[in-house]
């Protein structure tokens, strides 16, 4: 009888551990299922875009990076900008507008609202937020935010005070804020830009849409690539027949233009495009009084045959103000990096190693061409 009680007891005491035990596991899996349903509505915490809408928008794949993108209320963005008022335009292309706003932190962004029901609009929003939610350089644009409201797609970065490169260059001011150091800054720091995603992104990123406008500029002239609604990576871009042939005249290469054979070297083409741009303060492509057009490397190559026109031809803003040796230096690799044969092009890190030199080191420059970086996280696509 007393061993038979004592079987009895220790049965109970077993028992009662094992409710216990699996009590408690409920009670922590409860515990860590509220906790991430929590940082998945939290915007301070990231939420992946697939939460927001089942069809394939700028709203479902941030999530398979390493880095994660705010989500930011659509009424945040819609006080910020008063209304997404007129006054608070910035600039703006085919597939949108871009805006200042205020958000609630007390921050200044740029908010970038695409057109609604425009499918390359869509499309060109569900690359830049796939590219940037993975991808981090000081020369790359900083993507702060995103928001998908019924059919509202926008994607919030930081702000960059100076505006574009164009901007700078063909607006108003005609280039007289741009100092040759400062040109030649820009140029370093597009040309780290581009190293990045050429040499340290895995597989490689092809930017395929670089130009004067798609180079941002903050309060010290920091440059920063933006618009990366057309990027690729080497491997998409070998599927010629999945691409469509994409692109701003002027700084389209002769082989992407004629073939649709896109490279790296693709790049290099526009970056020497906007070297020209830098050195002589013409757009990539001007209209003639006949009521036709030039690209710049048409009127530009046949004077950089012959060295002594150079200086006469230089952008008036910064003539006589560099050495001699160092305009025919850029000169040179300008026309280096547009020729028409893309295996003569050099590689954008031959082209950083021989304008890093060029640069004060107060600007950022020195002999090493290229910044200590990160890498991309995860695949760049």
């Amino acid at each position: 009888m007393k061993v038979l009680i004592g079987l009895t007891v220790v049965a109970a005491v077993l028992a009662y551990l094992l409710v216990s035990m699996i009590c408690l596991y409920i009670s922590r899996s409860s515990r860590r299922l509220a906790k991430g349903r929590n940082r998945q509505s939290d915007p301070e915490q990231g939420l992946s875009l697939h939460k927001v809408s089942s069809k394939r928008s700028c709203s479902n794949s941030v999530g398979k990076g390493k880095r994660r993108v705010a989500f930011v209320e659509y009424e945040t963005l819609q006080s910020g900008t008063n209304g997404f008022s007129h006054d608070s335009i910035l600039g703006g292309g085919s597939l949108g507008t871009v805006y200042q706003a205020w958000l609630e932190d007390g921050s200044l962004v740029a908010v970038k609202r695409f057109n609604a029901g425009d499918a390359d609009a869509e499309r060109q929003c569900q690359n830049e937020i796939d590219l940037l939610s993975r991808v981090q350089h000081p020369n790359i644009i900083g993507v702060r935010g995103y928001c998908a409201h019924e059919d509202a797609r926008l994607l919030v970065y930081e702000l960059m005070p100076n505006g574009s490169l164009n901007t700078q260059l063909h607006g108003h001011f005609k280039g007289s804020a741009l100092s040759w150091h400062i040109r030649m800054k820009i140029a370093l720091d597009t040309a780290r830009g581009l190293e990045y995603l050429h040499e340290h992104c895995s597989p490689q990123v092809i930017h395929r849409d670089l130009k004067s406008s798609n180079i941002l500029l903050d309060y010290k002239f920091n440059a920063k690539l933006t618009g990366f609604g057309l990027a690729v990576t080497a491997n998409q871009a070998q599927n010629t027949e999945s691409i469509e042939s994409s692109g701003t005249p002027g700084y389209v290469a002769p082989e992407y233009l004629q073939d649709g054979k896109l490279t790296d070297k693709s790049d290099v083409y526009a970056f020497g495009v906007i070297l020209l741009e830098l050195l002589f303060g013409r757009k990539a492509v001007e209209e003639l009084s006949t009521g036709h057009s030039q690209s710049i490397v048409t009127w530009a190559i046949p004077q950089l045959t012959d060295r002594s026109k150079i200086p006469s031809i230089v952008d008036p803003v910064i003539k006589d103000t560099m050495e001699l040796k160092h305009l025919y230096q850029v000169a040179a690799v300008a026309v280096l990096c547009v020729q028409p044969e893309p295996s003569y092009r050099p590689l954008i890190t031959d082209v950083l190693y021989s304008l890093a030199p060029l640069v004060p080191a107060e600007l950022g420059g020195s002999g090493r061409g290229s910044y200590v970086t990160t890498t991309c996280h995860g695949n760049a696509t």
